[in-house]
């Protein structure tokens, strides 16, 4: 292999700034890229050290497309780069009105999965996933504003809060599937 990877960024793999600010379209031309330079089926013929090289930078190149794209992942990458563990479960914000609003935002996906497949369901479900959506806009945005002022500690509590959104947005979702089909 003319180049290994493994060392270097995430941000400097995908040839962008750290930041929080990325561009998608760049993100994704760039992976296509990648892809095709570092795919393993072109060092099939190679030795056993290139393909397995191959197959790493290959997982490596994923690992970090997913993790860019993503913005929790994304923000607690970010947070890593700073030295702080933001993927930790047992994380929880003190923030009392947001555990309070996660209790009921959990409360009425509850009561929509009860109703059993409808319409009123469906719409009720589509009414929360907007609500719940606009809230993780949002609380991506608080994070951009914490992470550039340079307040970890409330950058911190941002990812801790949009952890639990992203769990809540695929509790959605999977009860959209359920309610579908």
């Amino acid at each position: 292999m003319t180049e290994v990877i493994s060392s270097r960024s995430y941000f400097e793999i995908f040839s962008l700034p750290v930041g929080w600010i990325i561009e998608r379209a760049a993100v994704d031309a760039r992976y296509r890229q990648l892809q095709q330079e570092f795919h393993p089926d072109r060092y099939a013929a190679k030795g056993d050290v290139d393909k397995r090289l191959a197959v790493q930078t290959a997982a490596l190149i994923n690992d970090a497309y997913q993790t860019l794209i993503s913005p929790l992942k994304r923000a607690q990458y970010l947070m890593q780069l700073d030295g702080i563990d933001a993927d930790q479960e047992s994380h929880i914000t003190s923030d009392g009105a947001f555990l309070m609003s996660q209790i009921e935002l959990r409360e009425e996906l509850a009561d929509i999965g009860q109703d059993g497949p409808s319409l009123a369901a469906l719409e009720a479900l589509a009414s929360l996933e907007q609500r719940v959506g606009a809230t993780y806009a949002g609380l991506q945005d608080e994070f951009s504003a914490h992470y550039s002022a340079g307040d970890q500690a409330a950058a911190f509590d941002t990812v801790a809060k949009m952890q639990f959104f992203v769990k809540l947005l695929d509790q959605v979702e999977a009860l959209e599937e359920q309610l579908d089909s």
